[in-house]
């Protein structure tokens, strides 16, 4: 069973501070698997003369993305695919060639589809404002995919909120893998004890900090897995309220 503490215990001040986006900063639903979604993303493949019908689309997208995990598999360690080449194979298998332009108007559409909702926490903005007023860097680390996320990212006004950001799909490992964290710490010159990793995912994000050496919070938000593995937060929350977390990292 997860065991949290009080959420109280005084937080120590570190130079860096690391964030995961989805469930952490910002609430965000989408849904994939409906036909009715499937029906919208033929019509914008047949707009490129990839001509499919939504069941067979469907089928073929997720048994892509089973066979690039399964090429891409590397035992010990956490893969991420990029929804790029899928996309890619998808337009190929009707012989349409691709481009990067190609590719991300599709993902656009795709991702504007499949979601119902997305907006920032309140506070968010505040909070990582207020680290960098106090001379903290501030990073973003989301397992996520680069095509719709740095859109989004522009959509909630977080872009130019962070000194680094590095996503999952970008690199081809997520968390809990430590050798993201490593990239980070590496490219920005860090050390794992100055940096506080904080994320809703006690798998992704306070399992993959330990990994790496790095302290964790852990806010237990809607968004949160409901199942257990077993690993404690140095710091922790319960419940979504990036103002108290606020309060105690920055006083």
């Amino acid at each position: 069973m997860d065991v949290l503490t009080d959420g109280n215990t005084q937080v120590r001040s570190y130079k860096a501070y690391l964030f995961d986006l989805y469930g952490t900063l910002a609430d965000i639903h989408t849904d994939e698997r409906k036909l009715s979604f499937w029906k919208k993303q033929v019509e914008v493949f047949r707009s490129y003369r990839a001509v499919y019908e939504a069941k067979e689309l469907r089928t073929l997208y997720f048994d892509e993305i089973a066979r690039l995990e399964k090429e891409k598999h590397k035992e010990g360690h956490e893969i991420e695919i990029d929804l790029g080449e899928v996309f890619i194979e998808l337009l190929k298998k009707k012989d349409v060639s691709a481009n990067e332009e190609k590719i991300r108007r599709i993902a656009g559409s795709f991702r504007e589809a499949s979601r119902t909702h997305l907006r920032a926490y309140a506070h968010a903005r505040e909070l990582l404002q207020k680290l960098h007023e106090q001379g903290k860097k501030v990073f973003l680390l989301s397992n996520a995919q680069s095509l719709f996320t740095m859109d989004e990212l522009k959509e909630l006004g977080f872009t130019d909120l962070f000194d680094d950001i590095l996503i999952s799909s970008d690199f081809g490992y997520k968390k809990p893998d430590p050798i993201i964290f490593t990239i980070l710490l590496k490219r920005n010159c860090l050390s794992p004890e100055d940096c506080l990793m904080i994320g809703n995912d006690l798998y992704s994000d306070v399992l993959g900090a330990r990994r790496a050496g790095i302290d964790s919070y852990y806010i237990r938000s809607a968004l949160s897995s409901k199942g257990s593995v077993g690993i404690r937060a140095d710091y922790d929350q319960e419940g979504m309220d990036l103002q108290r977390l606020m309060k105690r990292i920055c006083g």
